[in-house]
């Protein structure tokens, strides 16, 4: 029994060693796996925020414009040519005719006013005018006389018959005779021209239609006063040509480029589902400097009768576009001290600051005039401090995978 004892004294301090350089050999082992992933996290915390600090961007891109631009503005109707109707002659309403809406020729008679003053006046100024013509016989004749009397008596002072004197009173007769006979010529002349104005005066007892038209209006009944040159308050009739229409428009300055003679136009009138054409046929010339607004005339065709004076209408104008303009957002426009530019992204993912030129404004959206092309990949809502030759990020792109190096 003591020999086996003595046999398995020098196995115990050989395990002890064997266990000893095990756990020797795992804490080297383990201190080495610790130093390795440690380094291997800073290289992906590095990758990490290096990738962190490369912005994304949404992009956008330019589109073509239209071939036909459309600008939609408010409108009024009016008619071709309107006219209101007031008395020209004193007197009392015996009878009107065509009521509002009535379709009337030139010369149909509207009104028929009964004026005795003014005929009177008129069968006056003839009764005068007989007595003025008979008066200038009457001097005709007179002239006449002075005239073979002066002769007579030139004669008889040649031949010393009749005195110096006679023949100067004969000879200055004659001279007054004609005279008078001028002022009766005159007289007459100018009471002519009275029985024509008072001719004319009558001939106003009927009140006409002054061209083909509709009744608008009418503001006259049977035993009205009507009294002769007035022009305030309300017109005895008002007659409308609707065979054509013009319509008027107040154009913001920014469209008056394009807004020419011989531009197209669609007319939408409320409450009606059909369209009118219409053509631009003038412009005022002239800029409205609270609204700046420009008014502009179009006219339509109106065979039907279809479109009303004074009506509201909105009217789509057909603006041939710039085929080499492009448009792009609002939003990706930069502001700055270099003027107006766009932050484009290459194909290496580089920012590129380009400088654009702007045309019109179309609230969300802006024209380009020059400065850019359909391929160019813009940034939306770029930062203002963006530089050239920064790299970005394309949202929605797929990401990189970060890997550290071994």
């Amino acid at each position: 029994m003591s020999s086996e004892s003595s046999a398995s004294r020098p196995a115990r301090p050989r395990r002890i060693l064997f266990l000893l350089g095990f756990v020797a050999v795992c804490a080297v082992a383990l201190a080495a796996f610790g130093i390795h992933d440690r380094a291997k996290s800073k290289q992906e915390v590095k990758a990490w925020t290096d990738e962190q600090a490369v912005p994304t961007v949404r992009l956008v891109q330019a589109e073509p414009g239209p071939q036909e631009q459309s600008l939609l503005l408010p409108g009024n109707v009016g008619a071709f040519n309107t006219n209101s109707l007031f008395p020209r002659a004193s007197g009392y309403v015996t009878a009107w005719h065509n009521d509002i809406g009535s379709r009337v020729k030139k010369g149909d008679v509207l009104v028929t006013i009964a004026a005795p003053d003014l005929d009177q006046q008129l069968e006056q100024a003839k009764a005068q005018l007989v007595q003025l013509q008979a008066a200038v016989e009457q001097a005709q004749a007179n002239a006449e006389l002075g005239q073979v009397t002066n002769a007579r008596t030139v004669k008889l002072v040649a031949q010393g018959w009749s005195t110096l004197e006679q023949g100067d009173t004969d000879r200055l007769n004659s001279a007054s005779r004609n005279a008078a006979l001028a002022v009766a010529k005159a007289n007459v002349t100018a009471q002519t021209a009275e029985v024509n104005r008072l001719q004319e005066l009558t001939g106003f007892e009927k009140i006409k239609a002054p061209f083909d038209g509709v009744v608008t209006a009418r503001n006259v009944n049977i035993g009205d006063l009507l009294n002769a040159g007035g022009t305030s308050g309300r017109a005895l009739y008002q007659i409308a040509d609707i065979h054509r229409m013009r319509i008027f428009v107040n154009v913001p300055q920014a469209f008056l480029g394009d807004i020419k003679p011989g531009v197209k136009a669609t007319l939408h009138i409320p409450g009606q589902q059909q369209t009118f054409e219409a053509e631009l046929t003038s412009t005022s010339n002239a800029v409205e400097e609270t609204s700046r607004t420009a008014l502009v005339e179009l006219q339509a065709d109106n065979p039907d009768g279809k479109l009303w004076p004074g009506a509201f209408t909105e009217v789509q104008f057909h603006i041939p576009a710039d085929a080499a303009a492009l448009r792009i957002p609002t939003t990706a426009l930069i502001f700055g001290n270099n003027g107006m530019r766009v932050a484009a992204v290459d194909a290496n993912n580089k920012v590129v600051l380009k400088p654009v030129r702007l045309g019109r404004d179309l609230g969300n959206h802006v024209e380009i005039q020059s400065g850019l092309s359909l391929t160019d990949r813009l940034i939306d809502n770029p930062q203002e401090s963006i530089e050239a030759g920064a790299v970005v990020r394309i949202a929605g792109a797929e990401k990189p995978k970060v890997t550290a190096a071994n």
